[in-house]
């Protein structure tokens, strides 16, 4: 029987941090970064530390007001409330399909990552098989799913942590017979910049996409134990530990094998600890990254079904995706996401190489929507609460400045990515879906 009520709040601080950390830390650090690194070279530790200070502005716009007024629906909440009926209905459905696309992104390269153990396996079997486990996953009550995902993030997290302090100590002391490798590799091959300053801003496309995820701690809010206090503190933990995993990871990368040499069939992690003769600890990697992808989906999902279900109670959905299980599950919503991430199954079985590039553009194009319709939407709340903004327990500092210039950050990625063939189509098929949201929008009121 299922039936309209509250979320459970049974989500701990631990549950919240490692759900956002497992959609954050996914398929664009594994398999994305070999693309950046290809277009910046060396300097792609820069790429993602100025990438991580913008996401970072958008979290912590995101985290002010979900400490002030934590709901089901997170930021699509907030723009219907302090921005409008239609923000509120385009920023909810824009930031559904935008993890559908991230959903079917994890989804089809598993495949290829299975590939290094299985040549022969069909990239759409082991698709198939991810998208069964997360769907069963995350049917379970809240509680269960937070404990999976807690544990397969800190796997994650953990075997990263250990490959930096490896790849650490194969640069600086050396690993058994061999010699420190030193820093030669990032000054070589044309320097450390080799890409220059138009590399450097192609490559924050791919950056762009890789962090998206970290917003999710807002979407936790409505069933945190406390938001008040875990919201902040996760927000806090959660971009400095993301810096270290993505910024000590490219460092790792780039010294201990020439950058321009890494490929892009297959994680770079892996083919790198091969080619340096440690191929025990590539088979190792690729089990972490696994785990990283299966982490990654799982998050997504969980987000996109509590967006669902907020969209209904704001009745911008229709009213069957915001009931819930005996076990605190929207369980509809969950299925109705699932059925069409289940489409990149089949897109993966007749197109499995250029899947890929095609559902990342996409998803980071409704990234970069989301991001700054969250910027803006946090500039509507402090002008609609007025003087009240002063005793706000968490704020966003320099409120509208650094949100007018995050602002104009994204935007700018959005006219990067119109100038690169691989990622323009999703740039002008752009307006369409707005106009498509638009006309879901006047459909629903002239029936309200």
């Amino acid at each position: 029987m299922e039936k309209n009520k509250n979320l459970q709040r049974s989500l701990k601080d631990r549950h919240i941090q490692m759900i956002a950390l497992g959609c954050a830390i996914g398929t664009g650090l594994f398999y994305g970064s070999a693309s950046t690194i290809q277009l910046v070279g060396p300097a792609v530790m820069l790429s993602y530390l100025i990438g991580g200070v913008f996401i970072y502005l958008v979290v912590r716009a995101l985290g002010e007001m979900s400490v002030h007024n934590p709901v089901s629906g997170s930021f699509s909440a907030y723009a219907y409330d302090y921005w409008g009926e239609f923000p509120g209905f385009l920023s909810g459905w824009n930031y559904w399909f935008n993890y559908v696309a991230v959903s079917m992104v994890e989804v089809s390269v598993v495949g290829i990552y299975m590939q290094y153990w299985f040549p022969d396996l069909p990239a759409w079997i082991a698709g198939l098989a991810l998208f069964l486990l997360v769907n069963a996953i995350n049917l379970m009550d809240v509680r269960s799913f937070g404990e999976i995902e807690f544990w397969g993030a800190l796997i994650k997290v953990t075997a990263i942590l250990l490959m930096i302090i490896f790849g650490l100590l194969m640069i600086f002391v050396g690993i058994g017979a061999s010699a420190p490798v030193g820093l030669d590799n990032l000054l070589n091959n044309g320097g450390f910049f080799p890409k220059g300053i138009i590399g450097m801003m192609l490559s924050f496309v791919v950056v762009t996409f890789s962090f998206g995820g970290t917003e999710l701690i807002g979407i936790t809010a409505g069933e945190a134990e406390n938001p008040k206090e875990t919201i902040p503190k996760a927000i806090n933990l959660i971009i400095g530990r993301i810096l270290l995993f993505y910024v000590g990871s490219m460092f790792v990368l780039v010294t201990l094998y020439p950058w321009d040499k890494v490929g892009m069939n297959g994680n770079p992690f892996v083919q790198i600890f091969s080619a340096i003769g440690f191929p025990s600890a590539a088979s190792v990697l690729n089990i972490i990254v696994l785990t990283g992808v299966f982490s990654a989906y799982n998050s997504c999902l969980y987000s996109n079904a509590r967006m669902l279900h907020g969209l209904a109670l704001q009745h911008n959905a229709p009213s069957f995706l915001g009931k819930l299980s005996k076990n605190g599950v929207p369980r509809a919503a969950v299925l109705f996401s699932s059925f069409f991430v289940g489409i990149v199954v089949i897109i993966t079985y007749a197109a499995p190489k250029e899947v890929f590039n095609y559902v990342m553009s996409i998803a980071t194009t409704a990234a970069l929507m989301n991001w700054i319709m969250i910027l803006y939407t946090q500039i509507k709340f402090r002008q609609k609460i007025g003087s009240d903004a002063k005793n706000l327990s968490y704020k966003m500092p320099w409120c509208p400045i650094l949100n007018y210039i995050g602002i104009i950050y994204f935007l700018s990625i959005g006219v990067t990515m119109a100038i690169m063939p691989d990622y323009r189509s999703a740039i002008y098929l752009c307006p369409i879906w707005i106009l498509i949201i638009y006309t879901g929008y006047r459909l629903k009121k002239t029936r309200s």
